[in-house]
C-alpha cells in the first residue's frame, strides 16, 4: 500500500461496467512526509474519498481486489483514507 493526496475526480460519459458504481479520482503519491513523490494519475475509488484527503492506494494486479469481479480495467485503486500519520523521530 502507498500513501496519496486526491488531487481531483475524473468525469466520464462512458466507463467500463464493472466501474459503473465507482468514482475515479486523481491522485498525487506521496512519501511518509507527505511530500508529493512521482506524477498524478487515476484511481478508482472503493472508499469514499474526497478531495484534499490523503489516502492508502494499492496498484497492479492487486487492484481489482477490493472490487466485485474479478477482472475489471483497473490499475490502481484507493482503499483506505489516512486520518493521522504518526512519525517516530
Amino acid at each position: 500500500m502507498f500513501f496519496a493526496k486526491v488531487i481531483g475526480t475524473v468525469w466520464a460519459t462512458r466507463k467500463d461496467e464493472h466501474l459503473l458504481n465507482f468514482k475515479i479520482q486523481m491522485i498525487q503519491p506521496l512519501n511518509a512526509k507527505r511530500e508529493p513523490a512521482g506524477d498524478p494519475f487515476a484511481a478508482v475509488d472503493t472508499v469514499g474519498a474526497g478531495p484534499g484527503e490523503t489516502v492508502l492506494y494499492i496498484s497492479s494486479r492487486e487492484a481489482t481486489i477490493p472490487l466485485p469481479v474479478e477482472m475489471a480495467p483497473v490499475d490502481a485503486s484507493i482503499v483506505g483514507i489516512v486520518d493521522r500519520i504518526d512519525l517516530a523521530t
